[in-house]
């Protein structure tokens, strides 16, 4: 009797209220931890792993080789030629789609009729399948396509803009920009319902313009959604692969070879799997080193961050 009621009290002991509650805890965020290890980790072991060896999937031999591909890196012209095109595009894409989200926003900001109407009209390119609007686009781009069209209609030659050396990058940049740029758009439409109206009204009886209360008011008080727009979009311009592979397929030439899509034909083309390996870990120490440079500099520019 008294041995079990001893054991019975040692296990009332241990399940106190508190390792209870942390149990429930873990199992909780159990699936999101089993998730991150199974999905992010892992991959991301396996991929530093065969980056360290040649991997030849048609030959059947697993060799390691050490830092050779790494080295590579250093002598790779069409690396640098890829880097190049993956920073114009980049810049492109984050200047113009930041750009035209906010003066969107600000202008459906407006108490005016239809507003509505348009903002769904600048969001649903979002919803669209993103091959769908892809293929869509290249069509419309070909040189007998609607866009050319529609610039002989005005008495302009249109170019061939996804066969041009000039034409392409800008081409592909402005029909991605075309598909996102109603996210942030939205996301900017909300910090701006946010700021605060007697703001806006003391500046006017203080005899600030437009362009002042702009500068002053609304561009400190949603600085924290500009920066995670441009950290979102930073890193999606790195990861941009469909486009370039429906529209331009890296052409002509390197043009539009951006890092991702010179990691695809490394990797899946020439079977280079070490190699895209090695491609894919500098890929991602590019998108962590940028998100990190924009994460510590918030608090030169991000109201309320010191």
């Amino acid at each position: 009797m008294h041995e079990d009621q001893a054991v019975a009290g040692a296990q009332v002991t241990f399940w106190t209220y508190r390792r209870r509650d942390n149990l429930v805890g873990y199992l909780f965020v159990a699936p999101a931890l089993l998730g991150s290890l199974a999905f992010v980790l892992i991959p991301l072991g396996l991929v530093g792993w065969y980056s360290l060896n040649e991997w030849n999937v048609l030959g059947g031999t697993f060799e390691f080789i050490g830092a050779e591909n790494y080295q590579q890196l250093l002598s790779d012209e069409k690396l640098r030629e890829s880097l190049v095109a993956t920073a114009w595009f980049a810049a492109g894409l984050v200047v113009l789609n930041l750009s035209l989200a906010l003066l969107l926003a600000v202008l459906l900001n407006q108490k005016l009729r239809g507003t509505t109407v348009f903002r769904t009209l600048f969001f649903s390119p979002v919803l669209v399948s993103l091959v769908a609007w892809t293929l869509v686009w290249q069509l419309m781009l070909q040189p007998e396509g609607s866009v050319n069209g529609l610039l002989g209609f005005f008495g302009v030659d249109g170019p061939n803009w996804l066969r041009g050396d000039s034409t392409a990058m800008v081409a592909v940049i402005v029909v991605q920009v075309i598909k996102n740029v109603g996210l942030n758009m939205v996301l900017f439409l909300a910090a701006l319902q946010g700021v605060p109206a007697p703001l806006y009204e003391a500046a006017k009886i203080d005899g600030a313009g437009a362009w002042t209360r702009f500068r002053r008011i609304t561009i400190p008080l949603i600085s924290p959604t500009i920066l995670l727009t441009s950290i979102i979009t930073i890193v999606g311009s790195l990861q941009v692969f469909a486009q370039i592979a429906v529209l331009t397929q890296g052409g002509p030439g390197t043009s539009t070879t951006v890092l991702i899509y010179y990691l695809y034909q490394q990797a899946f083309q020439f079977h280079h799997f070490g190699y895209g390996a090695t491609l894919s870990v500098l890929l991602f120490v590019i998108v962590a080193a940028l998100t990190l440079l924009q994460w510590r500099m918030r608090r030169k520019w991000v109201l309320h961050e010191s």
